[in-house]
């Protein structure tokens, strides 16, 4: 049996609650690389955030909305961060050491890089991919067993 919504509320108001959850996730990314949490809450936030489209709008709307596997962002995600601390090797720092430079971008000016944004993101993209493999995972049991 498969269950279908059409509550007119929840997905409407799911557009702008979603739109809401990633902009705060990217937010909370970008505030949070120079202290601790960035990358983790940004990325429960952002699976929190496609959790509910998928609780409004069903899985296989969804799934051709954002065709993404989220096994293959683990590894992923998990490579970043690794490379980022083993990076710090290379120029004879400890690891996870943090280092910085400033770019000159062309709409954004003056701005700052750091390696902790690129480890943030290795573990922004792994908390999404294991989150979301894992509520998926679920799901699809769930939905075998109705079946």
């Amino acid at each position: 049996m498969m269950i279908k919504t059409n509550d007119l509320i929840l997905r409407t108001t799911t557009t702008l609650i979603a739109f809401i959850l990633f902009g705060f996730s990217v937010y909370l990314f970008f505030a949070g690389h120079n202290k601790p949490g960035g990358g983790f809450i940004g990325g429960l936030m952002t699976s929190a955030a496609i959790v509910l489209m998928y609780m409004a709008y069903g899985m296989e709307s969804v799934a051709k909305i954002i065709p993404i596997n989220f096994r293959v962002v683990i590894p992923i995600g998990l490579l970043i961060a690794v490379g980022t601390g083993v990076g710090s090797f290379i120029f004879g720092q400890p690891f996870l050491s943090q280092t910085f430079a400033y770019f000159q971008l062309p709409i954004l000016g003056k701005t700052e890089l750091a390696t902790a944004l690129l480890f943030d993101l290795g573990v922004y993209l792994t908390v999404i991919g294991v989150t979301m493999t894992i509520i998926l995972t679920i799901a699809q049991d769930r939905k075998d067993e109705t079946a």
